[in-house]
């Protein structure tokens, strides 16, 4: 059985090079995504993804490569520049595609139903001259009751008295107040359940994923990401440097996260079980002291 999945349908060409490098250097090295998950402090998780073209490694777990693999840095990073570019304009592409189908589906919702017929709007002519008022609430209240008195008297002469109720309730079984929401292969959580945990490790940040807010501070990309799958959000920002820090918050709810290691660009926080990706807010603090929120 191969070591590597083949790599994704539409890769772009310069991704599909540097995941092809990071696999030889992983092959030449010949360690386990364990051991490098162990030597790099990048999950194994992580690394499956990176390694298989799901996920763009950060800068900082491609310098942890080298060195754990004994490897020259340089011609990965270089690589991995060309990489990170296209990955983003890739995610751009997806984003306003995404997006393009929501107010697609969201316009064939709201298309007008038809109207009524006109003889279904028409109102009671008010009574004239000689002509007796209207009693059709009347006639339409005694017809409802004479209805209900005849099913009444069916139900209990077919037998369908308390004591069959009783056994009819007992036969069939209470459904449950909170059904679980059927999730794709590989996502781990949604709602509420995915609030603190790593959108990358649960799988949240694969699929219908899109920016609902950006701005950028400084040199600083800041985003709402927002999964429809896991109906949950997080921040994230991009060309970012060590110190900076990025906040999201949802009502009382806060997460936090920043760029920690040299050679980063790229940091995120914990997701929030959101309804609608519009109650989030993200902020940053650039290392600088300069701040900015979406």
């Amino acid at each position: 059985m191969p070591r590597w999945k083949d790599l994704p349908d539409g890769l772009d060409p310069r991704v599909g090079e540097f995941v092809t490098r990071l696999r030889r250097t992983v092959d030449g090295d010949g360690s386990s995504l364990a051991a490098l998950a162990d030597g790099t402090g990048y999950g194994r998780t992580s690394w499956e993804r990176y390694l298989n073209g799901r996920l763009l490694a950060p800068k900082g777990a491609v310098i942890a490569l080298a060195e754990v693999t004994g490897t020259d840095p340089a011609p990965l990073i270089t690589l991995w520049e060309l990489a990170e570019r296209a990955w983003s304009r890739s995610e751009l592409r997806h984003d306003n595609a995404t997006e393009a189908v929501h107010l697609s589906r969201a316009r064939t919702v709201t298309a007008p139903a038809p109207a009524p017929a006109p003889e279904a709007l028409a109102a009671d002519p008010p009574p004239g001259p000689g002509r007796r008022p209207t009693r059709r609430p009347t006639m339409f209240l005694a017809g409802a009751l004479g209805v209900v008195t005849v099913a009444v008297g069916a139900f209990y002469l077919t037998d369908g008295g308390p004591a069959e109720r009783n056994r009819t309730a007992a036969a069939t079984p209470t459904p449950s107040a909170t059904p679980t929401r059927s999730l794709p292969p590989g996502v781990l959580c949604a709602g509420a359940d995915c609030t603190g945990k790593d959108p990358e490790e649960t799988g949240c940040s694969d699929g219908d994923v899109t920016t609902a807010a950006s701005i950028t501070v400084g040199t600083t990309l800041v985003e709402v990401r927002h999964s429809d799958t896991c109906a949950a959000a997080w921040g994230r920002i991009v060309r970012a440097v060590q110190g900076d820090t990025v906040q999201v918050t949802v009502g009382q709810v806060r997460q936090s996260g920043g760029v920690t290691t040299v050679g980063d660009t790229i940091a995120y926080t914990p997701m929030v079980a959101v309804k609608e990706p519009g109650e989030m807010r993200a902020c940053v603090e650039l290392a600088s002291g300069e701040r900015g929120c979406t």
